[in-house]
C-alpha cells in the first residue's frame, strides 16, 4: 500500500479543512513546496494535492504550485480542485503532475469523463466523496442519486483505474476511518482504491495496508503529529 500525505491549497498556502468546511480552515504552511520536501525527507514518494481555490472557481488558480510541487519536490504530485475539462488536464499533466482526479465532474459530464480515461488512462483517477450514503459533489456542498455501489462500478465499466473514497463525516476529525467501507470496496472491485478521511493513528494504517489496498491519504493527522509519516510509510509496506 502506498502512502500519499495531502496538501491543500487556498491562495498558495498549504491548508487543511474540517470536513471540508471553507469556513474551517488552518493555515499549516505559506510553502506547499516546503510541506512536500519535508514529506520526502521522512520517505514518502507521492503527494496528494488539492487545489481548493480550483474546485471553487474551476480553473488552474494555483497552477505555480502546483508545477514547483511537481518539479522540484522529488514527489510524484497527484492534484484533484474543479478539473471540468480537457484543456485543463493538459495544464496539470503538462506541469509534471502524474495523476489528475475528477471530482463533480466524472458526475455531471460523463462524456468528459470517458474522454479524459480514454486519452490520459491511468493518468486519470476519480474521487468520490460519500456522504449519507451518496455520492456528495460540488465541494460536499450537494447529494447526487449515486449510491457508493452504484458509482464504483459505473467507473468501473468506464475503465477508470483508481477510486478515491472518502467518508465526509470521518474527514479531518480525527476519529479513526471507515475501515468496513475500504474492506468492502477492496472485495468488490478491480478499480485500485485510495482510503481518504479520517486516517487518524498508525493502527487506522495498519488495518487498511491489510487489507492490501492501493493507498491511503494522510492529511490532518501528518500535521498535528498524530501520525509519524516514517512509520506510516514502513508499516505500509
Amino acid at each position: 500500500m502506498i502512502i500519499l500525505p495531502a496538501t491543500d491549497i487556498i491562495d498558495g498556502k498549504a491548508v487543511r479543512l474540517l470536513r471540508g468546511d471553507y469556513h474551517a480552515v488552518t493555515v499549516y504552511h505559506d510553502s506547499p513546496l516546503e510541506v512536500a520536501k519535508g514529506f520526502r525527507m521522512a520517505g514518502a514518494e507521492y503527494l496528494h494535492a488539492v487545489d481548493l481555490d480550483g474546485a471553487k472557481s474551476g480553473k488552474t488558480d494555483n497552477i505555480g504550485v502546483v508545477r514547483q510541487l511537481a518539479q522540484e519536490s522529488g514527489l510524484k504530485v497527484e492534484i484533484g480542485g474543479g478539473i471540468r475539462n480537457m484543456e485543463t488536464i493538459r495544464t496539470y499533466i503538462d506541469a509534471g503532475v502524474f495523476r489528475v482526479i475528477l471530482g463533480t465532474a466524472a458526475i455531471t459530464d460523463p462524456e468528459f469523463l470517458k474522454a479524459a480515461v480514454g486519452e490520459y488512462g491511468e493518468k486519470i483517477a476519480v474521487g468520490a466523496d460519500i456522504k449519507d450514503g451518496k455520492v456528495a459533489i460540488k465541494g460536499w456542498t450537494e447529494l447526487s442519486q449515486w449510491s457508493l455501489d452504484d458509482f464504483a462500478e459505473n467507473m468501473q465499466n468506464i475503465g477508470v483505474k483508481t477510486l478515491i473514497c472518502t467518508d465526509v463525516s470521518k474527514d479531518g476529525a480525527m476519529q479513526g476511518t471507515n475501515r468496513e467501507m475500504y474492506r468492502d470496496l477492496s472485495g468488490k472491485y478491480n478499480m485500485d482504491i485510495v482510503a481518504s478521511g479520517g486516517i487518524s493513528s498508525i493502527e487506522d494504517v495498519a488495518a487498511l495496508a491489510e487489507m492490501q489496498l492501493y493507498g491511503a491519504i494522510l492529511g490532518k493527522a501528518l500535521y498535528t503529529g498524530a501520525i509519524d509519516l516514517a512509520e506510516a510509510i514502513r508499516i505500509s509496506k
